[in-house]
């Protein structure tokens, strides 16, 4: 466990903002009929309920799974559903309560609730809802809950690396709302995909690492960081790219901090977590360096191009996401591509030289690696989502730009790129009941605006409420308010001096 020294108001505004993010994430329901979740939650389903991880009860909601020796599995990383098998374990003993079957039963009668499914669908029957539930828990824990808290951790991570403008709560709160709730990382945080999740172990490590100082780290310490680094790679295979350059970076400081000895824990973590990989390949796919891409059988065209679906980065894909109107992460979030000039302040301010080097290869082998997909679009989605392993890294640069005095133009420019941002992210991501095709020229004129006008909104809680369209969004709103004045009253005061309230030792810049 990470023990930090930090200030009232610094620990307050960490859980204020944690708190708006994971409201923001879980207000929102996962989308269902969702191919891409559903293939994870069949996993999790057909362990706990059948005792095997053959999805072939469950394989018609779904055209993500691999066919081996006539029945199915699920062709995605495992990680996000390893983590979602205990959790559903402990839930379904809770749904079989007489209390839960009974709301269960309400949930499936609810006019209300029937009212957000398709015209053409086969209506709501209860085990459908008892599914539902399940997907709407498992999201939460494995993805909203771990998303509100990378945010909280680009806050204090911010407040660590350095005085003076840096310690402004509130420019530092901007930048790690920005990642939360500017950027497609928004759109996936209560879905049960592997990214979100991915991104937050690689983060996690980098925040272990940065907050505690190799000098200070434990043996369980570094074994805990190697375990992150692992599964984090077990949940997303792409973020090996970014994992890889972690375990560099953290022997680079251990042995800068003459802790060498600390690079056999760390590296074991990372060795435990591919064991495990490599036994369930084994065991399903028939060698431990066999994936259930290899097996895809609606895919097999895509997943045998290159390696694995993967080519050159090539000029189309790499316009596509962006600046393209149908996946371009610039046009969609906006407010990052003042990343793009935090990248070049921060080179000039000789700050954190090493941190900038690991920031640069997040983002840009996260971004080549998005482009070389023969499927860089990622099917029914919103934005580039191969990247997000790496944004929050990306998203980092954006302090060397808000938190600097001398920078005005920025705020100004920032805070109008922020609105499109916010207009652009939750207007795709709450429009309908499914992320948009991938059929459309331009998601948000095609596929948001129509459904915002016809009050097409995604299932949420104010749904449940008998609330209807943009009304259902009402109670979030004023949750939100509520938070935002409590942090005036709470943090805000003491912006100023929040550094001279935290006894803590600065890091040295690397």
């Amino acid at each position: 466990m990470i023990r930090l020294n930090l200030a009232r108001a610094e620990r307050h505004a960490s859980i204020l903002l944690l708190l708006a993010a994971l409201l923001a994430y879980a207000y929102i329901f996962p989308r269902w009929a969702d191919p891409n979740q559903n293939s994870r939650l069949n996993m999790v389903v057909a362990v706990v309920d059948d005792g095997t991880f053959q999805i072939d009860r469950y394989v018609s909601n779904t055209v993500d799974y691999a066919k081996i020796d006539g029945h199915y599995y699920s062709d995605k990383a495992p990680g996000v559903a390893w983590l979602g098998i205990p959790i559903y374990a402990g839930l379904r003993m809770l749904l079989d309560l007489p209390v839960i079957t009974g709301l269960t039963e309400r949930l499936a009668n609810s006019e209300a609730f029937k009212s957000t499914l398709r015209e053409d669908g086969s209506g709501v029957r209860t085990d459908k809802v008892r599914f539902a539930i399940a997907q709407i828990v498992l999201s939460m824990i494995t993805n909203a809950l771990p998303t509100a808290f990378t945010v909280s951790m680009i806050f204090l991570l911010l407040g660590r690396w350095g005085s003076g403008a840096f310690a402004a709560a509130g420019a530092r709160a901007a930048v790690a709302l920005s990642y939360g709730l500017l950027t497609p990382a928004f759109a996936y945080a209560n879905a049960f995909y592997g990214h979100q999740l991915s991104a937050a172990l690689l983060f996690g490590a980098f925040f272990w690492l940065q907050m505690r100082g190799a000098s200070q780290l434990s043996a369980v310490a570094a074994l805990g960081i190697g375990m992150l680094l692992g599964y984090s790679v077990v949940t997303e295979f792409p973020a090996v790219l970014v994992a890889a350059a972690l375990w560099i970076y953290a022997a680079w400081l251990l042995l800068r901090a003459k802790r060498p000895m600390l690079l056999a824990p760390m590296t074991a973590g990372v060795l435990l977590c591919a064991a495990a990989l490599m036994i369930y390949n084994n065991a399903l796919f028939g060698g431990p360096l066999k994936l259930g891409y290899g097996n895809s059988e609606l895919w097999e065209k895509q997943h045998g191009a290159g390696f694995m679906s993967l080519t050159m980065p090539h000029l189309d894909a790499m316009w596509g996401i962006t600046f393209g109107a149908f996946r371009g992460l610039l046009l969609l979030s906006p407010v990052l591509a003042l990343a793009v000039p935090g990248i070049v302040a921060w080179w000039r301010s000789g700050e954190h030289r090493a941190e900038l080097a690991l920031v640069g290869w997040a983002s840009a082998s996260m971004f080549l690696f998005n482009a070389s997909s023969i499927m860089w679009w990622g099917g029914f989605a919103i934005g580039p989502r191969y990247v997000l392993p790496g944004l929050p890294f990306f998203a980092l640069a954006l302090a060397f730009v808000w938190c600097r005095p001398q920078a005005r133009w920025a705020k100004v420019l920032g805070l109008a790129l922020a609105l499109w941002s916010l207009v652009a992210t939750w207007g795709l991501t709450l429009a309908d009941q499914a992320f948009p095709p991938d059929n459309l020229f331009n998601p948000l004129i095609e596929y948001a605006v129509p459904n915002w006008l016809a009050g097409n909104i995604a299932r949420n809680v104010g749904t449940l409420a008998g609330l209807k369209g943009v009304a259902s969004l009402l109670p979030l709103a004023l949750m939100l308010t509520v938070l935002a004045i409590v942090w005036r009253r709470v943090v805000a005061p003491p912006d100023h001096d929040v550094r001279a309230a935290t006894p803590v030792k600065t890091l040295p810049s690397t």
